[in-house]
């Protein structure tokens, strides 16, 4: 056992690929830095299917509205986030469905196999991202802390206490308190 939350085996991972998703394809501020998601890198959800860049602009439409998702956990804003998950469950269509292709078995997708590129992976983000919300543990989607950033992440820590989007922010963080404390 790596001490890890796992919310099932299928959200978990597309909740991963939905952090990725909002923070390649969403502007605002990253690291300390201003971002401006011109030429995100998504050659994890890609693979090696080919898009194109309508489908990364559709894909970033539906990630900006999963930052809301995220945004409205951050600030105890719960109900929000849940009327603004079911909004984006509606728009996206999406409904379990059983589909086998590529040589892999049988398993579960929430798209049809005819959906846009942009809708197959926003349909799933958002369900899985709907599993979490409807689960004891839905306080563990975040926007990181740090100053000059707004980057968001799901906690999958054993203790729930995560505040950072990536190690970066939390050591910037702890050295310029560090810097703060050599001062006094």
């Amino acid at each position: 056992m790596t001490g890890q939350v796992d919310f099932d085996g299928y959200a978990s991972g597309i909740v991963a690929a939905a952090v990725e998703a909002v923070n390649q394809l969403t502007p605002g501020q990253a690291r300390g830095r201003a971002y401006t998601a011109v030429d995100p890198d998504v050659s994890n959800l890609v693979g090696d299917e080919t898009v194109t860049s309508d489908d990364i602009d559709q894909l970033r439409t539906y990630a900006a509205r999963l930052r809301t998702i995220f945004e409205a956990v951050d600030d105890d804003r719960v109900d929000d986030a849940c009327e603004l998950t079911n909004t984006l469950l509606a728009d996206t269509q999406a409904a379990p469905l059983l589909i086998k292709h590529d040589d892999k078995p049988w398993h579960l997708h929430f798209h049809t196999a005819s959906e846009t590129w942009a809708r197959a992976w926003a349909a799933p983000m958002t369900t899985a991202l709907a599993i979490v919300l409807g689960n004891p543990m839905h306080d563990r989607l975040g926007v990181c802390t740090a100053t000059v950033c707004d980057r968001v992440f799901v906690d999958v820590s054993r203790n729930g206490t995560k505040r950072f989007c990536s190690t970066a922010c939390q050591n910037r963080v702890k050295a310029a308190a560090f810097r703060a404390r050599k001062q006094v």
